[in-house]
């Protein structure tokens, strides 16, 4: 089966519809979105009616930190823009909406046709209620740790990487190549950090996803292209602090 993993999406309308677009033309079967469906854009109710309508046709949706703070307020942890669009995002939300959300898992597993045990998750593995970063091998080997997964995907830092790791050895980080399909190794255990659908931090602005063939253990990171302005304008006139509008074009 060839699953499409789509995370931090962030109310980018013309992003997330880019992605997914792309992910059905190259043959996506299944959808797992890994959490931050909101935040930072200006589209909410429009990802997270989307993503229900899939998840009521099976597809899987994860819960992340902007998901939560839009049901329960804004973290302390957050820096003033991101607290601005989540209050922004909360008055915007009904009932319905605010409920999907926080009924969303932190973090699912399946086996795939391969046999192999797959993990879902926003962050950390260790500790999906955290959110932790997974942004360097440290972080990388505690997640890896505490599943039994062949792959385990997440999201949360915005940039694509990937890690794995031989038994009995620390992770090794590995630079993924855009639109180039990498064979997962049985004999190792693989940690993949997705990058953003909405908000890429990698100086790229292209929306990042991934495919995942689950019978053949081929992973491709894809990069694609949407209307960077359109999504842009949105955010300025929904009165949003203008960085979350500029930084679409840096990839920052």
């Amino acid at each position: 089966m060839l699953i499409a993993l789509l995370t931090d999406i962030h109310a980018n309308r013309e992003a997330f519809d880019a992605c997914r677009m792309e992910a059905r033309r190259l043959g996506a079967e299944k959808f797992i979105y890994l959490g931050d469906l909101v935040g930072y854009g200006a589209d909410p109710s429009y990802v997270i009616d989307s993503v229900a309508e899939d998840v009521a046709h099976g597809a899987v949706s994860l819960m992340g930190n902007h998901d939560l703070a839009a049901v329960e307020g804004p973290s302390e942890y957050m820096n003033d823009a991101a607290r601005a669009a989540i209050e922004w995002t909360a008055r915007r939300l009904d009932a319905a909406q605010r409920d999907f959300l926080a009924a969303m898992p932190l973090s699912a597993t399946q086996v795939g046709e391969g046999g192999e045990q797959i993990c879902c998750v926003h962050g950390d593995a260790s500790a999906p209620e955290r959110f932790v970063y997974v942004n360097g091998v440290d972080t990388a080997e505690r997640s890896l740790s505490a599943v039994q997964a062949h792959v385990t995907f997440c999201g949360h830092v915005h940039r694509q990487q990937l890690y794995h790791a031989a038994p009995g050895k620390a992770p090794a980080f590995f630079a993924p190549t855009a639109n180039l399909p990498t064979p997962l190794a049985r004999s190792r255990r693989w940690l993949a950090v997705l990058g953003s659908v909405g908000q890429p931090r990698d100086g790229n602005p292209l929306a990042g996803f991934a495919l995942y063939d689950d019978r053949r253990g081929i992973l491709t990171f894809v990069r694609v292209s949407y209307d960077v302005d359109q999504a842009a304008r949105k955010i300025y006139a929904a009165g949003l602090p203008e960085f979350l509008a500029e930084r679409l074009f840096l990839g920052w």
